[in-house]
């Protein structure tokens, strides 16, 4: 039996974007559901969810996050979750001076990384089916303050996504930089922006109890 994951992208702004909402995800698979990030304007749509991940813990968006999932019955963390047929991994990525992470989420072979803000390109997600990814600044890295991390370019994004065979890319936490960019129709060397309330679907083979793929 063949199963669909749908992964819909609810924002896909960087912190006070003028434009969009911020970069969060609603993942759904058989019956079950998860929202990753968000935010005002970015919230999951009404249903029941599994789970609230965020990835960063201490980002200035929290205290609305933490009313949001509250609100739904759910708390906001950071950590891996099983979900009926998918797992999702949490991994560390390296973006600011506290600990950041993405998601390697799996379901029967295939790999979906959601991995809005890093300063380094995360090895971990090598080879993904479908990966969400930085896209703050344009043609030159933001670096914070004190040599703590920052947010790498759309242009690295892009050339480490090929070099690590990434077979789809979407840019999902669009900055000021980027935006001008886009403006001026300039396109990423690889990959797509990513569309506010677009689903992207994949189907995969479900897997019985012995790891054989079902018809």
């Amino acid at each position: 039996m063949n199963r669909r994951l749908r992964l819909t992208l609810l924002g896909v702004g960087a912190m006070n974007s003028p434009r969009f909402a911020p970069a969060g995800l609603l993942l759904r698979c058989a019956g079950h559901s998860a929202a990753f990030d968000g935010g005002p304007g970015a919230e999951p749509p009404p249903g029941r969810l599994g789970a609230w991940l965020v990835t960063d813990e201490q980002a200035e968006l929290r205290s609305a996050l933490r009313r949001q999932a509250a609100a739904r019955g759910v708390q906001v963390r950071a950590g891996d979750l099983e979900l009926g047929e998918v797992l999702v991994r949490c991994c560390s990525v390296e973006h600011t001076s506290h600990p950041a992470y993405g998601y390697r989420i799996e379901a029967g072979g295939l790999v979906v990384v959601w991995a809005p803000e890093f300063w380094q390109f995360p090895a971990w997600a090598a080879r993904a089916d479908l990966m969400f990814a930085e896209a703050a600044a344009w043609d030159r890295p933001i670096r914070f303050r004190g040599g703590v991390g920052g947010h790498a370019s759309v242009r690295a994004v892009a050339e480490q996504a090929v070099r690590h065979g990434v077979r789809r890319l979407v840019y999902a936490h669009i900055g000021r930089p980027t935006l001008r960019a886009i403006d001026a129709g300039s396109k990423p060397p690889a990959g797509e922006w990513g569309v506010e309330g677009r689903t992207y679907a994949l189907r995969f083979a479900q897997v019985d109890e012995k790891g054989r793929a079902g018809p």
